[in-house]
Parts: structure tokens; C-alpha cells; sequence
């Protein structure tokens, strides 16, 4: 069940005393529900009452944390099961599968690819967040030797091998970079639980389709002491990827509604398994793990061990994790103003646009590939797009007179003409009205921007 800011306010001191910079204890409670503030602004807090406020606002699923701590990513913290509730927390973490027994040219160039590997999109530059060692090789020495290369890179690393012997190995050389442990099974569970306990390192609980299992032995590892548990069901793919999700959802369902001590850890998918299929060539292995990869993320996957480094497998697999782990209450939005784009001076076009970061980047692209001298005004439509701030009531004549009021725009340009957006046409009145500038329709594609502009220059 969803924790109020009245559940919080009830164990709050109540005495409105500002000290945490807030105007009251409720508005206090609503800033931690927010995550916003932390239960330290408080310095009235103690005893039992914060006690009881740390395990209030524990999210149902465990934060974990592995690579080293200038590179650290953190996964689970969710308190929901559907987006809309609240927001998902911590972004999919996605590492790719690295086997040992490359060549060791081969291997570092592919390590390199992983970590240099992004591209941007709306403002954001999206990458990916670690790489999983594999021990394909069997060799506990080749295992320490590939993860001491990896080591010097300082990326987060996933160490995979059920053999405890060469985990070790591994730990030895990398241990102190918080690396993640694959796996604890019920063969090895008890030296497994040993290096973790000793490495101070997260530990993933493999245990295939056996949710009944998976609940007995990941509670012979927290009453051993091992905390930070990442919990793994398996990736069936082809027939069985309806089992998958099934499992996945249950383990969630328990740790946010049911509370299950547990389940209440991250999930991890190992969507590179639906390339040990056969079938199909390349292109289709990488349509199809792409495939498994955006289904499981849709359903609580908190961490991803994916096999192709394709940019076209996975620029669709980033930008899904970009939009599902946006906070649904807050749109997206770019700071309002003015923007140049070429060498503008007061004979360069004026356009309008909204805040909206989608909205944004797109016009930029578009105005960018044109190669188009203007300045483009950004009026704060509270993140919303032309279509819906038009209907909103946001984008109107009073609203851009203040803009171009603020920006100064007017004293930059010698002809006061103003290009808005086609769908924004039905405001077009009303700003040449409340502006005093010609208006001029633009077309409802910002890619249509250029051809509008050249058009408009030869007239």
C-alpha cells in the first residue's frame, strides 16, 4: 500500500519549527514522500519515531548499488506497481555479456565499444551502465585475468560464473569496485554467500522458475547476513516468455502489495539467452532480444544482461528506459526563452515553440539538419505540447507578449514578424493582437521549417 504524507506527518514532531527550511511538518512529510528531502533535514528526529519513519519510507523494493563510486549505478527503489501511482525509480541498469575467452585485442575492443557506446536524445545522453564477465572459459585464472583488465577501466562489472572458485579468483582483483556476484544457486549458495558477506558485494539468487525455492533460499541468505540480494527467475524466451513475465510480475507483486520480506529485492533478465536459440541470422537474434529486453523492462526488470552491441538494437531499448523512468506528474521541460542557432542578426527569422523538451529537441534537430539561421522563442507552456497547451489555455497572446517582453527579442530583430507552429494557428489573432507583431503560420512539422524559410526569403 502506497505511503501518505499523513502516514509520515502522524510520526513528525509536529512543531511546524522550520528548521528544515519547510513551512510546516506536513509540508516536510509531502517533500519526503517526493524523496525531496531526506529524514537528516529534520534534526527533532530520533529514537523510535525516526526508526519507524526509515522503515515507512523504505520503498517495497531494496536500492542496491554496485560499480565503483565514481561510477555507481544504483537499481530498485520502486514503491509501485504501475507508473501512474507514483514514478519508477532508478532506470533498468543494461550490461552487456563479455565472455572471457576472447582474444584479448578482441576483448578490450569490445569493452571499449561498451563503454563509449551513446547517443542523445531530447537533451539527455543515454549509455549503457556495465559490462557481465562471463567465465566461458571455465578457467578461474583466465576469469581473474579478463576482470583485472576490466578492472583498470573503472567500469561497473557483473561477475558471472557458478564456480566459487573462480569467483574468487575474480574478487580478488576486483572486489573492492563493488562488482555484482552471478550466481548463488541452491548447489553453491553457502560459499557464495561467504564472498559476498566477505567482498561486501551484491549477490544475484538464481533459481529458475521456482518462486517457492527462490523464497526459501533467499531467506537462508538474509538470515546469513547477505543484505543486498538481486533476485533472478530466469529468462525463458521463444514459448516461455509468457512464464518469464508471470514470474516477474508475482515476485513484484509480493514485494509491493504482500510486503514479502523475500521478494523485496531487483529483478534481473538475461534477454541475451534468446540468442541460444539457433534459429534466425544476426539481425533476427537482435530484433528478438531487443524484444525480450523492452518486454521484461515493461514488466519490473531492474537489470538487463543483453548480448548484441548493435546501436540499431539498442537505441530502442535506451530510449524505452528514457520514457518509462521519466516521472509521469513532472513533464519534461527545457528552461523558456530565447535560443540562437547560426549567426543570427536583426534581419534573422523569429520563431515560436513550447517548453516541452520533446517538443524542444525536435525543433532543434530539425533547425540544426536545415542549417537554419533564426532565433526561436520557447514559451513555458508548463512542459506541454502546441496541440494540448493551444487547448490548455497556456499558449495564447498575453502569455507570448510577456515573452518576447522578457526576452528583449524585440530590440534584436529590425522586422517584428513572429513564425508560430500550424497547429497553433487558431491563437494567431489573438498574439498579432496582444504582440503587435505580424504573425506568420509556420507549418505544423518543425521539419518543414527550412522550405518554409527559403520560401518565405524569396518573396
Amino acid at each position: 500500500m502506497q505511503v501518505t504524507a499523513m502516514d509520515v506527518y502522524r510520526l513528525l514532531p509536529k512543531s511546524n519549527c522550520g528548521k528544515c527550511n519547510e513551512a510546516s511538518c506536513m509540508a516536510f512529510a509531502t517533500k519526503l514522500i517526493e524523496k525531496e528531502l531526506t529524514l537528516d533535514d529534520c534534526p527533532q528526529l530520533s529514537g523510535d519515531e525516526r526508526q519507524e519513519l526509515e522503515e515507512l519510507l523504505a520503498p517495497a523494493v531494496k536500492e542496491i548499488s554496485f560499480g565503483p563510486e565514481n561510477r555507481k549505478v544504483t537499481i530498485g527503489g520502486d514503491q509501485v506497481l504501475y507508473r501512474y501511482e507514483l514514478t519508477y525509480y532508478n532506470p533498468t541498469a543494461l550490461v552487456i555479456d563479455l565472455p572471457d575467452d576472447l582474444p584479448e585485442d578482441e576483448f578490450m575492443g569490445r569493452a571499449e565499444d561498451i563503454q563509449t557506446l551513446s547517443f542523445e536524445r531530447t537533451g539527455e545522453t543515454l549509455t549503457l551502465d556495465g559490462i557481465a564477465l562471463r567465465n566461458k572459459s571455465g578457467s578461474p585464472e583466465k576469469f581473474a585475468e579478463a576482470a583485472e583488465r576490466l578492472g583498470g577501466m573503472g567500469y561497473p562489472l557483473l561477475l558471472c560464473s557458478f564456480n566459487p572458485e573462480a569467483m574468487e579468483a575474480a574478487l580478488r582483483v576486483v572486489g573492492d569496485q563493488r562488482p555484482i556476484i552471478y550466481a548463488a544457486t541452491e548447489e553453491n549458495l553457502d560459499e557464495m554467500a561467504e564472498l559476498a558477506l566477505k567482498y561486501e558485494c551484491p549477490l544475484v539468487l538464481f533459481a529458475p522458475g521456482d518462486l517457492e525455492g527462490m523464497k526459501r533460499l533467499s531467506w537462508k541468505l538474509r538470515s546469513m547476513g547477505v543484505a543486498d540480494i538481486i533476485l533472478d527467475p530466469g529468462t525463458f524466451t521463444g514459448e516461455g516468455i509468457g512464464d518469464t513475465i508471470d514470474n516477474f510480475v508475482m515476485i513484484r507483486r509480493l514485494a509491493v502489495e504482500e510486503r514479502d520480506a523475500d521478494f523485496r529485492f531487483p529483478i534481473l533478465g538475461v534477454p541475451a539467452l534468446s540468442r541460444l536459440s539457433g534459429e534466425g541470422d544476426a539481425v533476427e537474434e537482435n530484433i528478438r532480444e531487443a524484444t525480450v529486453a523492452a518486454t521484461l523492462m515493461n514488466r519490473y526488470a531492474d537489470i538487463l544482461i543483453l548480448g548484441g552491441t548493435e546501436i540499431w538494437e539498442l537505441m530502442p531499448i535506451l530510449t524505452l528506459r528514457q520514457g518509462l523512468y521519466t516521472d509521469p506528474r513532472k513533464p519534461q521541460t527545457v528552461d523558456p526563452g530565447v535560443y540562437e542557432f547560426g549567426e543570427v542578426d536583426e534581419d534573422s527569422p523569429v520563431i515560436l515553440t513550447t517548453n516541452f523538451s520533446l517538443t524542444y529537441y525536435t525543433v532543434e534537430g530539425d533547425l540544426k539538419s536545415g542549417d537554419v539561421t533564426a532565433y526561436l522563442l520557447v514559451l513555458d507552456t508548463e512542459g506541454r505540447a502546441v496541440d494540448v497547451s493551444l487547448a490548455g489555455g497556456q499558449l495564447n497572446g498575453p502569455a507570448v507578449a510577456d515573452l518576447i517582453k522578457d526576452t528583449g527579442i524585440e530590440e534584436r530583430v529590425k522586422n517584428k514578424v513572429l513564425i508560430i507552429p500550424g497547429l497553433a494557428a487558431p491563437a494567431s489573432g489573438e498574439i498579432e493582437d496582444d504582440t503587435g507583431w505580424q504573425v506568420l503560420v509556420g507549418p505544423r512539422d518543425s521539419s518543414g521549417i527550412p522550405d518554409f524559410l527559403e520560401k518565405l526569403a524569396s518573396e
